[in-house]
């Protein structure tokens, strides 16, 4: 098939910045947005079929350099699939794949996954043809059974319509929370073999994923179940098996296959690493995170922020530019680019005191997570942007509702 854009995996680690912008879809300036992954039988999908519900490229406003506006809109991808030996547990694997081949793609950049995806294409692309969403739904079904043998059948919807993304999206978030809600059933203790995922080397050439039953992939996309079955569906792609080996440290999280894994894929950059842990030999982080856990010096404890908050967090500075200082495939002492579910996880940093040592996190993210702020006693005692804007603010707030980590109610394990 002949394509306006060249393919192949030399275009990964590709970025487009807004002086070569001509549109994006997704991002943290649009509120919805998502990609989903379905697998159905044989006779719902008609093969290779590509629809386009909504404005398309040529129909929508490009970005403005000049006056820095426009150019943004609403995207639901939905990548429907059929096969004999596909089951439910291909459909995170197969979304995530979406992530690998839209950054394929010369001119087109695919950041996050699930309901906080990002895509952008190039004002270079745009020139040279690539006009239409239709031809990236060519280009996924191309790449999906070209590199997936195991799928027989696909096809692909591309919506930008704004009123159909909001009306779809509240599917596709029970659908994610389903499969969170599954892992959370299992622990590291009950399995030998945990998951490592490379797919975000291209931007991060350290950096590889650890992913166990009590730890979500940084991106938030990938649990134990779907590592598991993306290692026995493409046995040869970025996730791929890890024998956990002896357990050297349990409350910080840290395995001898582990970490002769992270030696091998960060090229001996590292040859330690503890998954509950943001101190000494924090996990690495990539670019994908949803969300990234900071300490902050002045109360000896850690915020956390997500991707679309846009203000300042409480040590004075933005998510944009602490990713920027965190992610690469780097380890940072006391900064940890995470999965939000990771705060669901009993797990959580627990060598540094868990969720009981967070003392502040913007609103959106407690309303989130009420449920388990409150299970701890934990939901009125954490600062928002609305309580505290600096640390002094902050020590303030946690002295008045008597915080436990101030008030040295906070066992560290041993």
């Amino acid at each position: 098939m002949e394509f306006h854009a060249d393919i192949g995996p030399q275009y990964e680690g590709e970025v487009i910045r807004k002086e070569n912008l001509y549109m994006e879809f997704g991002g943290p300036k649009v509120a919805t947005k998502f990609e989903l992954a379905t697998v159905k039988s044989p006779d719902e999908i008609e093969n290779e079929k590509v629809e386009i519900i909504g404005p398309d490229i040529n129909e929508l406003t490009p970005y403005n350099p000049e006056t820095d506006k426009g150019g943004t809109y609403p995207i639901a991808i939905l990548i429907d699939v059929a096969g004999a030996d596909l089951d439910k547990d291909a459909e995170a694997i197969i979304e995530r794949k979406i992530h690998m081949y839209l950054n394929f793609i010369q001119g087109w950049y695919h950041m996050n996954q699930r309901q906080d995806m990002w895509v952008r294409l190039s004002t270079d692309a745009y020139k040279k043809g690539f006009t239409s969403l239709k031809e990236l739904g060519e280009i996924f079904n191309f790449l999906f059974t070209s590199e997936m043998p195991i799928i027989e059948k696909i096809q692909t919807t591309i919506i930008t319509d704004p009123k159909k993304v909001e009306e779809l999206l509240p599917e596709a978030l029970k659908r994610y929370e389903a499969r969170d809600e599954r892992a959370r059933q299992l622990k590291d203790e009950d399995v030998d073999q945990f998951y490592g995922c490379v797919l975000c080397q291209s931007f991060a050439p350290t950096h590889c994923s650890i992913i166990s039953p009590n730890r979500i992939a940084n991106c938030g996309a990938i649990n134990w179940f779907d590592g598991r079955a993306a290692a026995k569906i493409d046995p040869e792609g970025p996730i791929f098996a890890i024998d956990k080996g002896e357990l050297v440290n349990a409350a910080r999280g840290e395995y001898e296959g582990v970490n002769k894994v992270v030696a091998e894929k960060s090229l001996g950059t590292y040859d330690k690493v503890y998954l509950y842990s943001a101190f000494e030999h924090p996990h690495t982080s990539c670019g994908c995170f949803q969300a990234i856990v900071f300490y902050i010096p002045e109360v000896d404890a850690f915020g956390i922020v997500n991707r679309e908050y846009k203000g300042e967090t409480v040590i004075g500075i933005t998510f944009s530019r602490m990713a920027g200082e965190t992610s690469g495939g780097k380890q940072i002492e006391g900064r940890l680019g995470t999965g939000l579910e990771q705060l669901r996880s009993s797990k959580f940093i627990q060598a540094d005191g868990g969720l009981a040592r967070i003392v502040w996190m913007p609103k959106e993210i407690k309303e989130r997570f009420k449920e388990i702020l409150e299970e701890k006693g934990l939901y009125d005692k954490i600062a928002t942007e609305d309580d505290a804007k600096n640390p002094d603010e902050l020590t303030a707030f946690l002295e008045k509702v008597g915080h436990p980590w101030l008030k040295g109610e906070v066992e560290l394990p041993t």
